[in-house]
Order: structure tokens, then C-alpha cells, then sequence
């Protein structure tokens, strides 16, 4: 059998199996594209601000049904170095505002700016100006920590040369009580517990910085937040004046190829972590649309303009993502396959009477013959083939619905033949 005839035999089930394969290739697809079921938060030393967050994102997602595991580490560096790195297997992270670029992160996005996140100035030191703090021992915070990565840069611009040491925070607090160090700066949030542990402690000052306007001109990723006289005890009236200070934002960052989906659950719950008041903030104030060191993701930008995917908002997390995938994989699969199965009726019947038209064709051309040169000229010949065509006539397997069409070729050839028999009788002899 040639190929064309095979085809021809086998068309339908070609048909079919195409289309079986379509849909399981969409299925898979489907299957393959709907979001993660676990994904790492780098976030920073256990007992930390950023720790503490991780754990009520956590639980957030988990009422989606994503496991969220959380990877402590020193701070918003190596957040940061983690999210660079796509073989850390870190997804999402808090990073300091100020500590990169988009050159020097092309594969890292913002899903937005989440607070303030004020540097801390605590030292034994009197007065408010960086004059006498050479020479000092102060602790701005181990390697990879965001607070370490500001204050260089602050005493670089202030030409301060200290004998610099790389506690962690809750250490640096004992030291400071203690009078081992003469400071220690620290970027965290106002409930964080070393904060108010030194807000509160005895000989201990908070320094304000005078020079904000100054300091946030030079770093624009800075902003400047006061703490106002006695919001910590109005009791003992502390702290006992107004202190200003420098403060960046904390943003979420995510790495570019994070699933949308994720990233709009983890919008969902930023917004319900981090949108009520605050010390340092009015309600609604965040997350915001804010693109600090990275850009913001294509799903964020989305997100603040119109809010969440619509299925969210009337179905669980998993439902409404299979719904989008089927939504939009099977669609445009079913507006394919409409219009090929509208024609399959009619390619059926052209597959069926194209092997019937040929030999009508070729009995057509036995009459013309016939009738150009005469009934009884080459008479042998002719009767030949409509034999031939006869038998290639019965040979045609064909549905019972086209049997009828067999018939009535097979009946026009013995038409033909009783014609060519009668042309033979009349022929003198």
C-alpha cells in the first residue's frame, strides 16, 4: 500500500490520535507550569527582625498550601548575594535599601518597599557630632549585614578612622552596657528587642543625626524619621528629646524567574503584614510601589495597579491557579481544534469521492472516445478497459453511506458496454 493510500485508509485515526495528543500535550503543560509547592526565604540571624517576618510569611502561605522555608543568615547582604546566585536556591528575600544596583543585580526584582528601617546610633559618648569618635571602638554589624554595608559608607564620607568590629547585634548590646564599646550602630525595625532593650538602659544614649537633610541628599535611598521625646516611656521620658534619624527601606525582593503566581501571594501577604500603622509610618503607607536599588516585577506593577488575579478573589489558591492554566492553555487549543473538526465532515467526504471521481473521470473519457472515433472502431480495446475499470470499481472499499456512488459507476459501465454492444450489432458485417 503507498503511502498516499494508507493515509487515506487511516485519515480518521490520524485525526484522532493527533488530537488525543494535542490535549495531553496541553495537560502536561498545565501541569508543568502551575506554581511550586515550596519555596526559600532568605531572611537573617534567628531571633531577628527579618527572621521574625519570615516566620509570619510562613504562615501566610502556608494557608495556601505553599511551604515556605526560611534560610537564616547575617543580614541583607548576603540576602542579597543569595538572590544573585541560581544555584543558592533562594527565591525571595528582605534586602536593605541603598546595597545594589540593577547592573549589579540583573537577575534580582522588587515586589515593593515594606518599612522603615532606621539606623540606630547607641554609644556612651556625649554630644551629637561625629566629632571625638575617632579612635573608638564601635560595632556596625558582622560581614553580610546591611548595617555593616551603610555605616562605611558613612564614615567614609565623614572621614572618621575607628577601631570597627563586626558584632552581632544582641552581642554589641551586652559589650555596650557593659563598657567595652563605646557604640555600635544597628539597622532595625523600632520593635526590634535590642532596641528597646537600649532605648531603656541606663547610660546608654540614642544619637540623633543632625545632618539628615545632608546625609539623605548624599545617599537619596536614605529618608529621615524622628522619634519623638517619650514614645518609648512617657513615664521616665524616653527617649528624653526628639531624635532624628537616617532610615532606608526594606524592600522584598524575588528572583526574576520566581513564578507570578508566588509573587502575587507574597504581595497578598505583605500587604496584610505590613499595611497597618506603625511608629514610623501611616496605614496604607505600605508596601508601596517604590523602586529603590532594583525594579519593580512586571507581577508587581500589576498588582498595584489592579490588585490581585480576579480568580483569587472568589477561589482557594490552587483552584484558581489550575482554572488560569486550563483557562489559558485550552482555549486557544479548543479555538484550534473548532474549525478543524467543523471541516473534518467535509474532508471525510472529499477523501471518499476522490477515490470514486477518478474512475468516473476515466469512464467519461471512454465515451468522448467513443464518440469522437465511433462505437466500433477499436472495439477490443475499449472493452478491455471498462473491464479493467470494472474491476478496480469493486475493489473500492468504501463506508456503506458511498456504496450507493459504487453502485451507479458499476451501472453506468454496463451502459457503456450494452451501448458499445448494440454500436457492434449495427456494424455491417
Amino acid at each position: 500500500m503507498v503511502p498516499s493510500d494508507y493515509l487515506q485508509r487511516f485519515w480518521l485515526y490520524f485525526a484522532i490520535f493527533g488530537t488525543v495528543v494535542i490535549l495531553l500535550a496541553a495537560g502536561v503543560y498545565v501541569v508543568e507550569t502551575l506554581p511550586p509547592r515550596k519555596i526559600v526565604m532568605a531572611t537573617g540571624a534567628q531571633g531577628g527582625a527579618y527572621h521574625e517576618l519570615g516566620i509570619r510569611y510562613r504562615q501566610l502561605l502556608a494557608e495556601a498550601g505553599i511551604e515556605l522555608q526560611l534560610a537564616p543568615t547575617t543580614g541583607a547582604i548576603e540576602n542579597l548575594t543569595r538572590l544573585r546566585d541560581p544555584q543558592s536556591g533562594v527565591d525571595v528575600g528582605f534586602i536593605q535599601g541603598g546595597i545594589t544596583t540593577q547592573k549589579e543585580s540583573p537577575g534580582v526584582e522588587s515586589l515593593g518597599t515594606l518599612f522603615y528601617e532606621p539606623l540606630w546610633f547607641f554609644t556612651r559618648i556625649s554630644g551629637s557630632r561625629t566629632e571625638g569618635m575617632s579612635g573608638r571602638r564601635f560595632s556596625i554589624g558582622p560581614e553580610g549585614s546591611g548595617t555593616r554595608e551603610l555605616v562605611l559608607q558613612l564614615f567614609e564620607k565623614n572621614k572618621i578612622v575607628a577601631e570597627l568590629l563586626g558584632l552581632t547585634p544582641d552581642v554589641a548590646a551586652e559589650k555596650l552596657i557593659a563598657g567595652d564599646i563605646d557604640g555600635m550602630f544597628m539597622v532595625a525595625t523600632w520593635d526590634s528587642p535590642v532596641v528597646q532593650q537600649l532605648i531603656m538602659a541606663q547610660g546608654i544614649e540614642l544619637r540623633s543625626f543632625p545632618r539628615a537633610d545632608a546625609y539623605i541628599q548624599l545617599f537619596p535611598f536614605l529618608n529621615k524619621v524622628v522619634l519623638h521625646e517619650g514614645v518609648a516611656d512617657l513615664a521616665t521620658n524616653r527617649p528624653p528629646s526628639d531624635v532624628v534619624l537616617v532610615a532606608p527601606k526594606a524592600s522584598l525582593a524575588v528572583r526574576t524567574n520566581l513564578h507570578p503566581a508566588i509573587q502575587y501571594l507574597l504581595l497578598g501577604a505583605a500587604v496584610e503584614i505590613h499595611s497597618g500603622p506603625g511608629l514610623f509610618r501611616k496605614a496604607g503607607q505600605f508596601p508601596a510601589a517604590e523602586a529603590i536599588d532594583i525594579p519593580l516585577s512586571d507581577e508587581a506593577q500589576r498588582y498595584y495597579k489592579s490588585g490581585q488575579p480576579f480568580l483569587h478573589n472568589y477561589l482557594p489558591f490552587w483552584i484558581a491557579e489550575l482554572v488560569a492554566r486550563v483557562f489559558i492553555v485550552f482555549v486557544p487549543v479548543a479555538l484550534l481544534l473548532y474549525p478543524l473538526f467543523k471541516l473534518l465532515p467535509r474532508t471525510y467526504d472529499w477523501i471518499m469521492r476522490s477515490k470514486i471521481t477518478p474512475l468516473y473521470n476515466e469512464l467519461r473519457s471512454i465515451e468522448r472516445e467513443m464518440d469522437a472515433q465511433g462505437s466500433g472502431h477499436a472495439a477490443d480495446a475499449i472493452v478491455a478497459r471498462l473491464d479493467q475499470l470494472n474491476q478496480r470499481a469493486t475493489r473500492l472499499r468504501l463506508p456503506t453511506s458511498y456504496a450507493s456512488a459504487v453502485y451507479m459507476l458499476r451501472s453506468y459501465i454496463d451502459l457503456v458496454r450494452q451501448r458499445l454492444a448494440m454500436s457492434a450489432d449495427r456494424k455491417p458485417h
